[in-house]
């Protein structure tokens, strides 16, 4: 995901005041995997000179003999925009690569976010949200609606998990605008851009949730944002750190408790993603793969899938 607050693209089907997507686009796994919560747009460095340089996971790839193949920047994909993000591992990796790999490539395409959002993600038959969520957090979801000033009769058309995505962004003041993908997108402007899913591709991974996933995954969206209000920039921190215990302690917490959720929206991904990404290291151009941080962490986490592929992956501070 990597990877952040969820970002569901827009939709011209419900008013932007009454469910929120219309200002948000792309990224929406790795937003749901590390389920970064943010508070307000306040500068994640403090001033002075004592404030620790930013360093998120940078990593270079090589082959054995030291040749270098390429490099993975773990993503964040909203930032309050005034965020000091780019360490010197991540400015050399953006200026050295010759070929940007991202999870969604047309994220300023509204149009074409909302398209594919619609066409997903209304319900055949509307349900009211507080019948599909355990009883026992229906206080808490009632709570998020009124903050949101959701409709609930809007909601209700939604399948679940749009609303839980819905839902997520209530509390969610982290500008997409100044998300790590877009910065990284923009330097990329005269080189090469691919994409390993689109919008499409990551919406259809919710889509294709069986319902009782989509609902454990609407309690979870519910639960964590009660926790994140006691410590609503620690997830941001540990990214802007590149806290590795933090990051993978996140990317097995919250949603990711969930066996299949974790399978469906990180481990199956990251499989599909090692598959794609092989052929690019033994091309001429090489990649900066640019995807959610929690992709590059743990034991299933891109870099040990490379490493198993035969290459040196190590960090860039």
């Amino acid at each position: 995901m990597t990877g952040t607050p969820f970002q569901a693209p827009g939709t011209a089907t419900f008013a932007p005041a009454r469910v929120p997507w219309a200002r948000n686009a792309g990224g929406v796994i790795a937003a749901c995997l590390l389920a970064l919560a943010s508070a307000g747009c306040e500068r994640l460095l403090p001033d002075g000179a004592d404030a620790a340089p930013p360093s998120p996971l940078v990593y270079e790839i090589a082959r054995s003999d030291g040749t270098v193949e390429g490099w993975m920047l773990g993503t964040i994909h909203a930032l309050p925009r005034d965020t000091q993000w780019r360490s010197a591992a991540a400015s050399h990796a953006i200026a050295s690569a010759d070929l940007l790999v991202v999870e969604i490539a047309d994220l300023d395409n509204a149009a074409k976010l909302a398209e594919a959002f619609a066409a997903l993600g209304a319900a055949p038959k509307p349900e009211s949200i507080a019948a599909r969520i355990a009883p026992d957090l229906r206080g808490e979801l009632d709570a998020i609606v009124r903050r949101g000033q959701l409709d609930p009769n809007a909601l209700a058309a939604l399948d679940t998990w749009a609303a839980a995505l819905t839902l997520a962004r209530v509390d969610t003041e982290g500008d997409p605008a100044g998300g790590v993908d877009r910065a990284v997108i923009r330097a990329f402007a005269a080189r090469p851009v691919r994409e390993l899913e689109g919008a499409d591709y990551q919406l259809a991974i919710f889509d294709r949730l069986p319902e009782s996933e989509q609902r454990d995954l609407l309690d979870a969206v519910v639960r964590e944002a009660q926790a994140a209000r006691s410590d609503p920039e620690r997830l941001r921190r540990a990214w802007l750190a590149g806290d590795v215990a933090e990051l993978e302690q996140a990317a097995r917490t919250g949603i990711m408790a969930d066996p299949e959720l974790r399978e469906a929206l990180l481990l199956a991904r990251n499989r599909r993603w090692d598959a794609m990404i092989a052929p690019l290291l033994e091309d001429a151009p090489r990649p900066l793969i640019a995807v959610g941080a929690a992709h590059l962490v743990g034991p299933d986490g891109l870099q040990r899938r490379l490493e198993a592929r035969g290459y040196r992956v190590r960090r860039l501070r």
